[in-house]
């Protein structure tokens, strides 16, 4: 079990200017890092980075301070003297795997393209680090590159005429959907990753429901048998589209409305 050191001998984890934990200020550039320490080139950088390979390479369930500590060739307490804790530590690869947001392609980009900009390339920056799908979410994080993924977010909806909650539910919305679509594919891989080489999941279960229950009492999941959705898996791509693009159509209906324009269902919903 990790341990929170009770105190710091330089005061490295004291005196916080803004109430966060000193980690999540250095992270800010609002902390000077320690000056002084047992193993000369160790920082906070360093450590995240380590911490990121250990998570990548061993599940996330092998991460420690212990073991990343070993990873550097340092002691498990000099870590401390950059990272108190263990969430502290996850909070800040979280970041570090997200990285950045996509860059704007510039002004001329209505608010759903930027939206859906936003949201594949949050998916990508997931599947590529699946491991942070398992990191708890105990509460609002303000790291600086999640920050910065919700301010892209915000701009893309600057003219919308959405309020400014409307717009940071929007944001809650998406990443939910974003987070979800992730974790089920993962769960899924590591599933079929476990079972050796993956078998089809669609017509297994197909044929499993068509001996389980009859059109009598099932007709509509006997109407869709019959159509043939079941016969082959869907591309995950073509899947995560078509859910983006109805959660999309949904706030389009909110902006029109926002706007005074009457929302129809039956006209093109692009801005």
């Amino acid at each position: 079990m990790d341990v929170k050191p009770k105190a710091q001998a330089d005061g490295s984890q004291q005196g916080s200017r803004t109430g966060l934990p000193a980690s999540i200020e250095a992270a800010w550039g609002l902390r000077e890092p320690p000056r002084k320490g047992p193993k000369p080139g160790l920082t906070l950088a360093r450590i995240v980075a380590a911490a990121v390979d250990v998570a990548a390479t061993e599940g996330l369930a092998c991460l420690s301070m212990k073991r990343v500590a070993t990873e550097l060739g340092a002691s498990t307490m000099s870590l401390y003297r950059y990272v108190a804790a263990k969430d502290e530590l996850l909070a800040l690869m979280v970041d570090a795997a997200i990285g950045t947001p996509p860059p704007r392609p510039g002004a001329e980009e209505s608010w759903r393209a930027g939206l859906s900009r936003w949201s594949w390339a949050y998916l990508a920056v997931l599947r590529r680090h699946s491991w942070a799908l398992r990191v708890p979410i105990t509460g609002p994080q303000v790291t600086p590159n999640l920050t910065a993924w919700i301010e892209d977010g915000l701009r893309s909806m600057r003219d919308t005429g959405l309020t400014e909650p409307e717009k940071l539910s929007v944001i809650l919305l998406l990443s939910g959907y974003v987070r979800n679509a992730a974790t089920l594919a993962a769960d899924m891989g590591a599933g079929a990753s476990a079972s050796g080489t993956p078998a089809p999941i669609m017509p297994a279960w197909g044929r499993l429901l068509a001996q389980l229950t009859g059109p009598e009492d099932f007709p509509s999941l006997h109407a869709a048998l019959a159509s043939g959705v079941f016969d082959q898996d869907d591309d995950p791509e073509d899947e995560f589209s078509f859910g983006l693009e109805r959660v999309l159509d949904g706030i389009d209906t909110l902006v029109r409305k926002r706007r005074g324009r009457d929302s129809n269902p039956r006209q093109s919903l692009n801005p």
